[in-house]
């Protein structure tokens, strides 16, 4: 479901829950509540809720004008979308919310008028580099950015 404000504080927990794990390199600046209100403001933040009413997943449709400049893209998938910042709580992983959410804005940024969608993955993250190659997305490439070295990971929409 697609967030709104009041959801501001549980996703900014569900943040936070992500800290110091590994292929995590977030901290307590980033993302935070300005990036929030970013996502909310161009309806690119979706969420996940348990039948409590609690965030247990979070992703977010990313606008990155760098990300966009890459040379690595297929020209005729051309525009792509991009996503970030996908988050599940360490209680609820291993049971496929990743995978749902993926899915969910894949189809999300297809509504969108994407031809594609692009993305980028630490390139010593092998369970996230499975999990993209099983929803059939490949490798365009290789960059580094915000200090770190990734696989540029593309798929059509």
């Amino acid at each position: 479901m697609m967030a709104t404000a009041q959801d501001t504080d549980g996703v900014l927990r569900l943040y936070r829950e992500q800290i110091g794990r590994k292929y995590c390199f977030w901290n307590e600046d980033y993302p935070g509540p300005e990036t929030i209100a970013a996502d909310l403001k161009r309806q690119g933040l979706f969420v996940m809720k348990n039948a409590a009413g609690e965030i247990i997943a979070a992703i977010s449709v990313e606008e990155d004008a760098d990300v966009d400049r890459l040379d690595c893209w297929t020209p005729s998938l051309l525009p792509g979308g991009e996503y970030a910042r996908l988050a599940v709580l360490p209680a609820w992983q291993n049971r496929g919310l990743a995978r749902r959410m993926v899915v969910h804005i894949l189809e999300v940024l297809k509504q969108r008028g994407f031809k594609s969608v692009h993305i980028l993955v630490n390139r010593d993250n092998i369970t996230a580099i499975r999990s993209y190659a099983h929803i059939g997305f490949r490798v365009a490439g290789e960059c580094r950015m915000y200090d770190q070295h990734f696989l540029c990971y593309e798929k059509p929409l």
